[in-house]
């Protein structure tokens, strides 16, 4: 997921002219960045506003709304906790607060050692096992802090 580019924005303008006269290119435009990169480096937001006619501020609110999006490098493996209703119905509060202490981070945090980046999503479409979690690109069901626990060990 990372770049192996000395300057990571050295990939961006390919990206942009990739997107540039695409309707609606911006978002596929990000996500290849991030997909790049690991993130959307702050500093390509002035190209990117640029390359596809748009304010920084319009980029910038994109990139801010969605939280698929991040502006700082995320760690080896993103974690993330399923907050949608029927995984709340079913302990993922406790999940959460069991998570961010073992983590020491909170949603949005990356471990010290750069590991693991916490991250809230809403709904993995696994609601009738819930509550859910997402490691990596593996989703896991009926997880408490136990089965957190354990899941943890194998990594």
């Amino acid at each position: 997921m990372s770049s192996s580019v000395e300057n990571p924005l050295e990939a961006v303008p390919a990206l942009i002219q990739k997107y540039a006269d695409v309707a609606g290119g911006l978002m596929p435009l990000l996500h290849a960045i991030q997909a790049a990169l690991g993130y959307i480096p702050g500093e390509s937001v002035a190209l990117v506003a640029r390359g596809m006619g748009l304010s920084r501020a319009e980029v910038q609110g994109v990139i801010g709304f969605y939280h698929d999006f991040r502006s700082e490098p995320g760690g080896q493996t993103t974690i993330q906790i399923c907050r949608a209703e029927a995984c709340q119905a079913m302990g993922s509060r406790a999940l959460e607060s069991h998570v961010k202490q073992r983590l020491g981070v909170d949603f949005g945090g990356t471990t010290s050692d750069g590991r693991f980046t916490l991250e809230p999503v809403y709904c993995l479409g696994n609601c009738a096992c819930s509550p859910s979690v997402r490691i990596g690109d593996e989703v896991y069901a009926r997880v408490d802090a136990g089965r957190f626990d354990e899941l943890m060990r194998d990594l």
